[in-house]
């Protein structure tokens, strides 16, 4: 790997999970009634990752995400007060596990509480500030949005194929540009 590809490597889960090009990964929304979720595969269809907890039997204001052999990755959490509901923003704290499963804070994601703010980005600050911190613009509910860095370099691009906007009509498929270097399974979270 030469100098100026480890200089835009971004690892922030782990450098296994960045790739020296592009990538692009398709996301499958799973049916709500049991655990919900997304699973996320890659060009030759092999799942790399999963998210769990989206359902209505999962475990409310927690997400996990999973490699493609199913072992946890990230644990994501709503950090829910009474407060929130009258502040501006609502958090989401995310948190690594080491090899023996404890939990280490990584980032944390402040999105716009609904009834304030429509088009104000969503903001990512991680816990070490070597990377800075991250925004997604644009709409993410009707999957067309952008992750782009504190220098406003993109990250990452959510989108659907025209082809499957063609054929689906609802929002269970859709992929997700990532660029080269970058931590896949931190722009999945």
């Amino acid at each position: 790997m030469n100098n100026m590809m480890m200089m835009m490597m971004m690892p922030i889960v782990s450098k296994v999970y960045c790739s020296p090009s592009d990538v692009v990964l398709t996301v499958r929304r799973r049916p709500n009634v049991v655990a919900g979720g997304f699973v996320v595969a890659d060009c030759k269809q092999r799942v790399v990752f999963s998210v769990d907890g989206c359902g209505i039997l999962g475990k409310k204001e927690e997400l996990i995400l999973r490699d493609g052999e199913g072992n946890a990755l990230l644990l994501i959490r709503r950090k829910g007060e009474i407060v929130e509901a009258l502040s501006l923003t609502r958090q989401w704290k995310g948190y690594t596990y080491d090899y023996l499963g404890s939990h280490h804070h990584v980032f944390t994601l402040k999105e716009p509480n609904s009834c304030f703010s429509n088009n104000t980005p969503i903001r990512i600050s991680l816990n070490s500030s070597s990377h800075g911190n991250f925004k997604i613009n644009g709409d993410f509910p009707n999957r067309s949005c952008s992750i782009v860095d504190s220098t406003g370099r993109l990250i990452a691009q959510v989108g659907v194929k025209e082809e499957v906007e063609q054929v689906m009509t609802g929002r269970d498929f859709y992929h997700v540009k990532i660029m080269e270097g970058v931590d896949q399974a931190f722009v999945l979270e």
